[in-house]
């Protein structure tokens, strides 16, 4: 993981053995039978469970047997319940998941099958199971082909379009609309993992209009992580500053309308954009007219190889696992994908700019089969090879990832993300680490902020004296929030 961006070992402990005593719940024959029972209505013949259980991040699977009359074909299937300690929000999650399955089987050709084998399987470095990261050796023609089946999923998931931003729900057979906030993985992980109160998180029922009002939103719970994780989170007090000026300063650029046509045509305000070089500057328009409208597209923030299964002739047989897939800006389907090295930036066993290195050499092969995809599907003059080119050479890509992945967020912002904001920093080589990045970008800070920040040391500083987990009630927790937050 990333310097400075550590989750909350007490909170982490606490999830793990809420996970342990949830899976031993699990195995009881009372939770099995009970499985059965719902089995057994739900497909109108009698079932039953045989071992073993399948344990998933996020979910248990239960395998089924189901035999009905003789002229009746038998079935296996899985059942699939939440984890505890792991879903933090399983019905919402659960719902959600379920009707993006649904729409996605109703309005592309994806398939939506149990698992055989992961596409992935053989990319995988053998000798790296730790990292799980591609496989140095790959060939480019095994690579490209393996790109190319996503591309293809990719290009019809980028098809459907909704009027707001958030969560699907069916709301009658075959219909689906946006009527629940964004359930993100960041969003599961900040409750479970850096101890955020879930009442500081956008309402249930809440659903966002434009891409800047989600972009505001997710500067917010950057903003409630430094807040309310009690420990692991900042190391010295230059850190926290620096952890404090880049949450502040996007979320100020989100409320002002700018994160959403950064890097596009529209883009005049950026110091990026401002530059005489070519290759900095975007050419293609944003999403909507005014860079932050509708319609806005599926995103799931766990598509991956792995979760796209085959068969022995590498044939794609289905994508499983939609959770945490929601409607979201149009801009995060622009962006090349982030598992194009299936190992995240922020678990990289190098440091980021490593991992932009390597990334950008798959990218290419990505581009190709992108390129080759759109041809043979001919998906009109929307083509997002074009997008993904220019979202990497601009900055958007990271843009995006900052804002969607707290765990990285303090170290892509400052490498990637500041100076293309506002400008090359003054005396940069004078400071001896990034946690010291904070004194060239305060001046921009209001005098309010700046006071907050020193309140917000000092807090930290205390805070740093005993490692506990600190239990908010919602009303506090909402006005505590609200304290760092300058409109």
């Amino acid at each position: 993981m990333l310097p400075g961006q550590e989750v909350d070992d007490l909170a982490w402990a606490r999830s793990d053995d809420l996970w342990e005593k949830g899976v031993k719940k699990a195995r009881l024959s009372s939770t099995c039978r009970r499985v059965e029972a719902l089995a057994a209505k739900v497909l109108a013949r009698p079932a039953t469970y045989f071992t073993p259980l399948v344990m998933g991040a996020f979910n248990i699977l239960y395998p089924i047997h189901t035999e009905g009359p003789a002229d009746c074909t038998k079935v296996d299937v899985l059942v699939r319940l939440p984890a505890h300690g792991r879903a933090v929000f399983p019905e919402e999650k659960t719902l959600a998941e379920a009707a993006t399955a649904l729409c996605i089987s109703h309005r592309t050709s994806l398939p939506d099958l149990g698992p055989r084998r992961a596409l992935c399987k053989d990319l995988r470095d053998p000798l790296d199971l730790e990292s799980r990261k591609l496989r140095a050796d790959i060939s480019e023609s095994a690579l490209k082909c393996m790109y190319e089946k996503m591309a293809r999923m990719v290009l019809q998931l980028a098809q459907p379009t909704f009027p707001r931003i958030g969560s699907l729900l069916e709301t009658s057979p075959g219909s689906f609309q946006v009527l629940a906030r964004p359930l993100t993985l960041n969003m599961n992980q900040l409750v479970s993992l850096s101890n955020v109160p879930a009442s500081v998180l956008p309402p249930k029922d809440t659903k966002f209009q434009t891409a800047d009002e989600w972009y505001t939103a997710l500067a917010e719970m950057h903003i409630a992580t430094l807040v309310f994780q009690h420990n692991d989170m900042v190391e010295s007090e230059d850190d926290c500053r620096s952890n404090y000026v880049a949450r502040q300063l996007f979320r100020r650029l989100a409320r002002q309308g700018r994160l959403s046509s950064f890097g596009f045509a529209q883009d005049n305000w950026s110091a990026q954009a401002q530059q005489q070089h070519d290759d900095a500057r975007g050419t293609l328009p944003a999403p909507a007219p005014d860079s932050s409208g509708g319609p806005f597209r599926l995103w799931s923030d766990d598509l991956r190889p792995s979760n796209v299964v085959v068969d022995d002739e590498d044939t794609v047989l289905g994508v499983i696992d939609w959770k945490f897939a929601y409607v979201a800006p149009t801009q995060f389907a622009l962006d090349p994908p982030w598992w194009l090295l299936l190992e995240a930036p922020e678990v990289w066993y190098e440091d980021l700019d490593d991992w932009a290195a390597v990334y950008e050499t798959r990218l290419q092969t990505w581009l190709l089969a992108l390129e080759e995809a759109e041809r043979d599907l001919f998906l009109g003059a929307f083509l997002l090879s074009a997008y993904m080119r220019e979202s990497w050479a601009t900055g958007r890509f990271w843009l995006n990832y900052a804002a969607r992945k707290g765990c990285a967020f303090d170290s892509v912002y400052w490498k990637y993300l500041d100076e293309q904001f506002f400008g090359e920093r003054k005396g940069d080589g004078e400071f001896t680490n990034h946690h010291e990045l904070w004194e060239t970008k305060v001046h921009l800070l209001s005098p309010d902020e700046r006071a907050a920040m020193e309140r917000m040391v000092q807090t930290k500083l205390e805070e740093k004296k005993e490692r506990v987990l600190v239990e908010w009630g919602a009303a506090e927790a909402r006005n505590k929030l609200s304290s760092y937050l300058f409109d």
